[in-house]
């Protein structure tokens, strides 16, 4: 029997599929063996459900009752007299298991990326800073007599260099000698980035020794300003008479005045403004210029 002949039906025969664009099929290689494109990473799987990011950490606490009520006994809006912020300073202030540091801020109109324009110094305050500091000194022969008979803790050169430089910091100001510097100068990496590095403007460089550490240990205060152009500096205790506390603040804004640049043009004092340590700010009204 004779087989029948098979006959086309026309239909074109089934390609492969195309590649989606932008995929690689599997071992399609470019010139050289080497595939076309990367696979794409894989993600990490989600931490939770829903493809909800873990939190880390805590969330952040409010305001205690305490900072809440204070503030609402500051008026942000007012400007106070001394006497009167003072008297309020101590209101807030009161009731806390530690005698609170006043600090005070002062921001200038001065440019601080003017070298010529810098507000840097030190002064000592009439009532002190309730607190008294360790100084060390980098000097020699009469003068390290002296300076261990003004209060200093630790006295030398070439010791007292080596034994800060091996990483003792238990003091809060060095005081050296002219003709020491040649030496401590190479504690800048140390003492620098502390801040407590001997400097002639901050009255930490100086023949008188005896004097410098006696002051910078009843509580000289040494200020600089930041690079919004604000000096900060401690003005004593919460524990303070509000008279003392008065004249110290009046002390050290007279001083910030009478260091006014010649270069600094315009409004001088632009806001003062004084603190507890666990206070709001209380904006002084004072005198601009």
């Amino acid at each position: 029997m004779a087989e029948e002949p098979i006959v086309s039906s026309g239909a074109p025969a089934a390609e492969p599929a195309a590649s989606a664009p932008g995929t690689q099929d599997a071992g399609t290689t470019a010139k050289g063996g080497k595939p076309k494109g990367k696979a794409p990473k894989a993600r990490p799987q989600a931490a939770a459900e829903g493809g909800a990011r873990k939190r880390r950490g805590r969330s952040m606490r409010g305001l205690s009752r305490r900072h809440e009520s204070n503030l609402k006994k500051v008026d942000r809006n007012k400007k106070y007299a001394l006497p009167e912020a003072i008297k309020l300073l101590k209101q807030i202030t009161s009731g806390t298991k530690f005698d609170q540091t006043v600090n005070i801020v002062m921001n200038l109109g001065i440019d601080p990326k003017n070298a010529d324009q810098m507000v840097r110094g030190a002064v000592s305050l009439p009532k002190g800073i309730g607190k008294k500091k360790r100084v060390i000194a980098f000097v020699d022969g009469n003068e390290a007599e002296e300076a261990k008979a003004a209060g200093a803790v630790e006295v030398g050169v070439d010791d007292l260099i080596k034994k800060v430089s091996d990483g003792w910091t238990d003091f809060d100001v060095a005081i050296a000698h002219p003709r020491t510097m040649g030496k401590v100068g190479k504690l800048g990496r140390v003492l620098g980035p502390q801040g407590k590095m001997p400097t002639p403007k901050s009255g930490t460089v100086t023949a008188e020794i005896g004097q410098a550490v006696r002051e910078f240990a009843a509580g000289k205060i040494e200020f600089r300003n930041d690079a919004g152009g604000n000096v900060h500096a401690i003005v004593g205790k919460a524990s303070f008479a509000e008279a003392d506390l008065e004249e110290n603040i009046n002390a050290f804004i007279g001083q910030i005045r009478r260091m006014k640049p010649a270069s600094s043009k315009g409004l001088y004092v632009r806001k003062v403004c004084i603190s507890g340590t666990m206070s709001p700010g209380i904006e002084l009204d004072v005198a601009q210029a």
